[in-house]
């Protein structure tokens, strides 16, 4: 088994959904202790953008690349195998002014490629990363799960389910800034949701 983790959180350290994505992913470890861990922590080490370079990149032939447009292209395609190769995903999602952070935006921009990881048909579009389990752990100031505020739920649970991902389990941590209590209380409760995976 290949576990995947990927931190979009600004921050290299002390970032709250980082927490809990370790959290999920030790987890799984002991349910699955041959597992391969794979950690993508885009504060340390993030992915460019998608700008007009890139596009123009992408929709070159291959042949006809530069050798720039070629080395910009490979870092999706390095994301896109790791993707591709991996059994269950970890997001670490923080929500920044009531969206996913640019460095998940980024991540995927990079990911989301017609006729690679989707491709679109008589039916209608078609997702082509399946058998995948994905864990999003998901650290809010605020408490929005359940109110029309949340929008990285409904727009995580539709990226991801374009590109054939659909298994998805959502762990949440929110009320982190409205007092030490209420963050005590939001990890216990995410905590116990992270130890119920495991059944």
């Amino acid at each position: 088994m290949k576990i995947l983790q990927i931190n979009a959180s600004a921050r290299a350290e002390g970032a709250n959904s980082t927490r809990l994505a370790d959290a999920i992913t030790a987890r799984l470890k002991t349910r699955h202790p041959a597992a391969v861990v794979e950690v993508r922590d885009f504060a340390r080490d993030p992915h460019p953008v998608l700008d007009e370079a890139a596009l123009h990149a992408l929709f070159t032939p291959a042949v006809q690349r530069s050798p720039g447009q070629a080395a910009r292209v490979a870092l999706d395609d390095a994301l896109i195998a790791q993707l591709q190769s991996a059994d269950a995903i970890v997001l670490g999602v923080p929500m920044y002014n009531f969206g996913v952070p640019v460095q998940l935006k980024a991540w995927i921009d990079a990911i989301a490629r017609a006729g690679v990881t989707f491709r679109y048909t008589a039916d209608g579009p078609q997702g082509l990363v399946t058998g995948k389990k994905v864990y999003v752990a998901l650290a809010r100031g605020g408490l929005y799960r359940d109110t029309p505020a949340d929008s990285q739920v409904p727009y995580l649970k539709s990226v991801l389910g374009f590109l054939g991902m659909n298994d998805i389990e959502f762990v949440y941590a929110e009320g982190l800034a409205m007092g030490q209590e209420s963050a005590a209380r939001a990890f216990e409760q995410a905590q116990a949701q992270i130890e119920a995976l495991a059944t």
